[in-house]
C-alpha cells in the first residue's frame, strides 16, 4: 500500500465522517459497494479518477478540498492527545485527591515552564 493512497483514503474517511456520513451511505450516494469504500479508507484500493469523481460528488466537496491533507494532521494529532489524555486520567483514577492535585499541580508547572520557554525563542 502506498502512503499517497493512505493519505487519501484517511482524508476520505474523515471527510465522510464530518459529513455525518457511514461506509454505507457514501457507498449508496457514490453507486460504490461499501465494503470498496472501506478498502478506499484503508489505502487498500488503487482507485480509478473516475471512482475518484464519484466519491467526491457524493461527498459534496471540491477536488481541492480533497487534497488538504494538514487537515488530516491536525485532526489526527487531536485523537492522539485525547489517547493520551484518557490513559493519564486511567492512571490516575485510583490515586487520592491530594496525589491527583499533587500531579496536577506539576504538570500546570511543566505546561507553564514549556509556554515561557517557547515564548523566548
Amino acid at each position: 500500500m502506498s502512503d499517497f493512497l493512505k493519505l487519501i483514503g484517511e482524508r476520505i474517511r474523515s471527510l465522510r465522517k464530518e459529513k455525518g456520513l457511514t461506509q454505507e451511505a457514501l457507498a449508496e450516494k457514490s453507486g460504490i459497494h461499501y465494503s470498496y469504500i472501506g478498502g478506499i479508507e484503508r489505502g487498500d484500493r488503487n482507485i480509478s479518477l473516475t471512482t475518484l469523481e464519484k466519491v467526491i460528488n457524493a461527498l459534496e466537496i471540491t477536488p481541492v478540498e480533497l487534497f488538504q491533507f494538514h487537515k488530516v494532521d491536525i485532526e489526527t494529532e487531536l485523537l492522539d492527545k485525547r489517547m493520551l489524555i484518557e490513559a493519564h486520567r486511567s492512571l490516575m483514577i485510583d490515586l487520592s485527591m491530594d496525589e491527583v492535585k499533587l500531579i496536577h499541580r506539576i504538570a500546570k508547572d511543566i505546561a507553564t515552564s514549556i509556554g515561557s520557554h517557547r515564548n523566548r525563542s
